[in-house]
C-alpha cells in the first residue's frame, strides 16, 4: 500500500539498483563516463537550463523546462572499464504534492532516449 500511494501521490521519483519496477532501476551503458556524461547532458537542450555540472563527481542538475517544469539530478559512475551506470533524480514542480506520474515520466524518457544513442548492457 505505501509503494502505491508514493506511486500516484508524489511529486518525486528516482532510480536505483534495486527499484521495483524494472523500468525505474539503474541503467548500464556500456561506453566511458565521458561518452555517457556527454549524451546525458545533450538530453537537456534549451529551454532547460544546467544549474550544476561535475564530470568529475559525476553530477549533472538541471531546471527542466520542457513541459512541466521539474528539476533533474543526473549522476553518472563508471562502475568498471566500458559499463557506466546512470541514475535520475526527478522532482516536479506544482503547486500540488503530486505530479500524477510526470516525473516518472521523465525519467523513462530519458532512458529511452540513451538507449538509442548508447549500447545498453544488463546489470552486473
Amino acid at each position: 500500500m505505501k509503494q502505491f500511494i508514493a506511486k500516484y501521490f508524489s511529486n518525486h521519483t528516482e532510480t536505483k539498483e534495486d527499484h521495483p519496477e524494472s523500468d525505474l532501476q539503474t541503467r548500464y551503458y556500456k561506453a566511458n563516463k565521458d561518452q555517457v556524461f556527454d549524451s546525458v547532458q545533450n538530453l537537456f537542450d534549451e529551454p532547460s537550463k544546467v544549474v550544476g555540472l561535475s564530470k568529475e563527481r559525476g553530477e549533472l542538475s538541471v531546471n527542466y523546462r520542457e513541459g512541466k517544469k521539474a528539476f533533474v539530478v543526473a549522476t553518472i559512475i563508471m562502475v568498471r572499464p566500458y559499463r557506466t551506470a546512470v541514475d535520475f533524480s526527478v522532482t516536479t514542480e506544482t503547486g500540488l504534492p503530486v505530479d500524477f506520474g510526470n516525473s516518472r515520466k521523465l525519467i523513462r524518457s530519458f532512458y529511452q532516449r540513451l538507449d538509442k544513442e548508447l549500447p545498453v548492457v544488463d546489470q552486473p
